[in-house]
Parts: structure tokens; sequence; C-alpha cells
């Protein structure tokens, strides 16, 4: 049974015990999770809530860890424990075959208000990117208010068999006008977690020749340059610029505003330089890009004396563009912190391909 809690308020020297109370309703409890999944003692993204199944149910709340794995979060909610027990199973069973498109296509749906998909929301959380394998298994987990003892037995039993479930308790507690949850797990989670040996599902593959770039609109340069002198650019730190310098002559790439959209798509003609040794393609001649008329500076503070802040820009001959007031923009479409990276995402690719008129993706 899970370990039991008792908290007391230490008042004039004396330790006072803190009523339980009563929770408002596993409601606030499931808004409480969703908001802060820290709450459970882990580091979680939430990537849907209520989420409908192939065989009819919804899923409280469903979560993925730093690894991979996927949780599935089911709330007891007054129901008995052959009932949420077996509701949970059913969810695992349908877990085990998602794909990592369905999985992106899920967090899409939930993050639908965010321009943020879920590789870039992946890094923000873990501060690592996202691994190459989604579901790598998954974890069941039981959050309750209380727990019965036939709950706690059918638990134990199962994960003696192999099966990765849990359960967690919180408790409310009253003091004054101040309430307190105390949270405990039914087992060590080193155990359940040890269990998890679901089926690895791969990243999308690559088609090798589809890049995102986000192109950060600002002050330092402008998306008309860019659109009218054939070019993408990035500075301000190595962090910007490492994956942008990475990018191949013969890459085609999707360009991306952040906050506003898709804008263009063309094709790599040239390695990144730095701007003040760029040389672009304009009215058919070879040119110094600083020499042109420019609405953007793309210059940074000591970037004479420190390579770090330095612009690159990166040459690119326009397929199609268009300007940021049109920018192509649709809720789940794939969006990256990174300045340059892989673009994987079928559906997003499917997307593009028909808003900028390059046939199909076969």
């Amino acid at each position: 049974m899970p370990t039991e809690v008792a908290l007391w308020r230490i008042e004039d020297g004396e330790a006072r015990p803190l009523q339980t109370a009563v929770m408002p309703s596993e409601n606030s409890l499931e808004d409480m999770i969703e908001s802060d999944p820290d709450i459970l003692g882990e580091t979680l993204l939430i990537i849907g809530r209520q989420v409908h199944t192939a065989h009819g149910g919804r899923i409280d709340l469903l979560a993925i860890d730093a690894e991979g794995t996927l949780r599935v979060l089911e709330l007891k909610k007054n129901r008995t424990p052959r009932e949420v027990l077996a509701q949970a199973l059913d969810y695992g069973s349908w877990v085990q075959t998602l794909s990592h498109t369905a999985i992106l296509d899920l967090y899409a749906d939930y993050r639908s208000d965010r321009d943020l998909g879920f590789e870039a929301a992946f890094e923000d959380r873990f501060g690592i990117p996202a691994p190459e394998a989604l579901n790598t298994g998954h974890r069941l987990t039981i959050v309750a208010a209380e727990l019965d003892a036939a709950t706690e037995r059918i638990i134990e039993y199962i994960n003696g068999l192999g099966v990765p479930a849990n359960a967690v308790l919180f408790r409310y507690y009253a003091d004054g006008d101040a309430r307190y949850l105390a949270r405990s797990w039914l087992l060590d989670e080193a155990r359940t977690a040890a269990a998890a040996t679901g089926k690895a599902v791969p990243r999308e593959p690559w088609n090798r020749r589809d890049w995102y770039v986000s192109f950060g609109a600002a002050k330092v340069r402008s998306w008309k340059d860019a659109r009218t002198y054939g070019f993408i650019s990035a500075g301000g730190k190595n962090w910007f610029t490492r994956t942008l310098r990475g990018l191949p002559v013969g890459a085609r790439v999707f360009a991306y505003i952040p906050g506003e959209g898709y804008v263009g798509v063309g094709e790599v003609t040239g390695h990144a330089t730095p701007f003040t040794d760029a040389r672009v393609t304009f009215d058919g001649t070879d040119q110094l890009l600083s020499e042109l008329e420019l609405e953007g500076t793309y210059r940074h503070p000591d970037d004479v004396t420190d390579p770090a802040p330095v612009e690159y820009i990166v040459p690119i001959r326009w397929l199609s563009t268009r300007a940021r007031s049109e920018a192509f923009k649709k809720p789940g479409l794939f969006a990256n912190q990174n300045t340059a990276c892989k673009l994987r995402n079928r559906a997003t690719l499917d997307v593009l391909y028909e808003e900028f008129d390059l046939g199909s993706t076969d």
C-alpha cells in the first residue's frame, strides 16, 4: 500500500496536525496535473486530454517522458477497481499501436493554439531533442484521491506479471484558508519503469531533400530582403547559426517565420557565409549583398571582434514565396526551435506541397 502521509503545522513550538479534507472533485485534480505535471514527481509533457481511442474510450491524460515512453494517466473517478483497471488496460493496448505520426497529430490536436509543434515543445520541456524513436514503451498510472484495498491488490498482481501499472494517491489537507496536496505512490516507480518494454516506433523517414528553416524576422533582418535577393539568414548566437551552417547545397528549404507561418520554398545554392562576405545573384549578376539596398542591418553587437554573433547568409533560389501578411499557417504544422532541421513530418509536407504547388510528396 502507498506510504501513509501526515502533515503537521508547527505553531508556538508545538506540532498541530492538519486535517484531511474532501477534494472538490477529481476533475480539479486532473486540471492540476494538466497545468503542472511535475506534481507527479516526474518531468512529463502532456500531449492530450480526453484522448479518443479507436475503441471508443477516452484517456483522461496522455503524456510522454524524455525517453519517448508514453504515459496513460487515468483518474479513478469513483469507479470500481475492475472498471478503472480494465479501462486503463484497454487504453494501453491502443497506445502501444501509436505511430510517430499519430503521436505528433495527437499533440497538434491538443495544442492547436500553440505555434510550436511537438518536437519544439519536447525540446522546450526536456532540454533535449526528441528521440529518434517514440513509444519505446508505455506505462499505466491510476490517479486517485483514495485507493481501496482491491485496487491496490490488483495493481500489485498485474505489475508482478509484467504489466507496467502503478497508482498515485493524492491526499487533500486543509489549514484555515490554505489547502495542500500530498502525494504518495503505490509502488516504487523504478519497478514499473523496468517493466515498460513496448515496441519502439521510429521517427518518420526523411526524404533526404526537404528542410525546415526558421527565419526570425526582426530589426536586424528582413523577409523582404531575403525574398528579393534570394537568401535566408540567422545570427546573434552560435545556437542560431550552427544548424543553418550545416545546410547542404541542393537542399530544398521551407522558410517559416515564427508566429506567422510558412512564407517560401527554395533551393540552397551555396554554403553559409558571414554577411560581410556574402554574395547573391541579383538581376542576373553576382553581387556583394552588403552593397545592395537593404531594410535589415545584418549586424550584431561585437560581431567585428567576436565570431559568435555574426549573421550568416545562405543563398537561395526561390521556387515560390509570399509576403509576411500572406504567410501560410495551420494548426498542427511542424515548427521547431532550431534554425534549420530535416523536415520529416509527412502531414506537414503534404500540406506544404499542395500550398506551394510542388506536386506529390511520393
